[in-house]
């Protein structure tokens, strides 16, 4: 689909565990293909990625967000939890492994010099980009900050400028943040994840901002495409979805194939 590296390179936006049935390969496969292709790989960290949420401690925050219907949250908490997939699987000294290249994983990374991506979102704490550069690794996940808004935060379509974040984490954050954002160190685009959207992907505030989400039929019960993001070298920016196994689409080619 976006071709194998080093002839294309991969930045991806966090949440590579929990929730699923095959973390541990996930997680592993993005490692491999680091290891062998450090130059045209990059994996950044997400929310997820931290002890506090795979054990668990987030379970009540209401964390899924279905960007359909805006006040409507998702009724799922943790499904697999990835210490859990590591005790069962092999061990909880294997879990704390992981857990120490987790809090080594960049936290953003620029494309171009225009393209600003991070798992979540920004931060009222973000004055200059050394900031981010600044943050000393490895580092757990602090429950407030900038570390923390840049894993967590949301935009919003009826937040102007800062609101607590429903998730009862960080921040929302509204179309002026994003815009002075930009401005103020000549960006074009904002890509980030972090939410359920329908479609794979979902544009905010006029295409300056950019939400992917690349796991079609979320925990088996969004049904929801997933999507990814390719940026040709004049910056152009499309996208290629993920179809849900049961989609019926997949049903029809698979019947075909099984004609021949």
């Amino acid at each position: 689909m976006g071709g194998f590296p080093p002839s294309s390179n991969y930045l991806f936006l966090g949440d590579y565990v929990d929730r699923g049935k095959q973390s541990l390969e996930t997680m592993l496969l993005l490692l491999c293909y680091k290891i062998k292709f450090p130059e045209n790989f990059f994996i950044l960290r997400g929310n997820h990625e931290c002890a506090n949420v795979t054990k668990g401690k987030y379970i009540n925050d209401m964390e899924i967000y279905w960007r359909i219907d805006a006040k409507t949250w998702g009724s799922i908490n943790v499904v697999y939890g990835f210490y859990d997939e590591c005790k069962r699987r092999l061990s909880p000294k294997m879990w704390r492994t992981f857990v120490d290249v987790f809090n080594t994983l960049p936290i953003a990374g620029l494309v171009a010099g225009k393209i600003f991506c991070v798992h979540g979102g920004l931060s009222p704490s973000l004055h200059h980009m050394d900031e981010i550069r600044n943050i000393q690794r490895p580092t757990d996940v602090p429950d407030y900050g900038l570390l923390n808004d840049l894993l967590w935060a949301d935009p919003s379509d009826v937040t102007v400028e800062w609101e607590d974040n429903e998730r009862g984490v960080s921040y929302c954050f509204g179309k002026k943040v994003i815009n002075e954002f930009l401005a103020k160190f000549d960006l074009d685009l904002v890509c980030r994840a972090h939410m359920v959207v329908e479609d794979g992907y979902e544009f905010f505030n006029d295409r300056t901002l950019v939400t992917i989400f690349s796991a079609p039929n979320y925990c088996g019960e969004f049904d929801n495409f997933g999507a990814i993001m390719s940026v040709s070298e004049e910056l152009l920016c499309s996208f290629e979805l993920l179809t849900p196994a049961d989609h019926p689409l997949v049903k029809d080619r698979y019947k075909n194939k099984n004609k021949k």
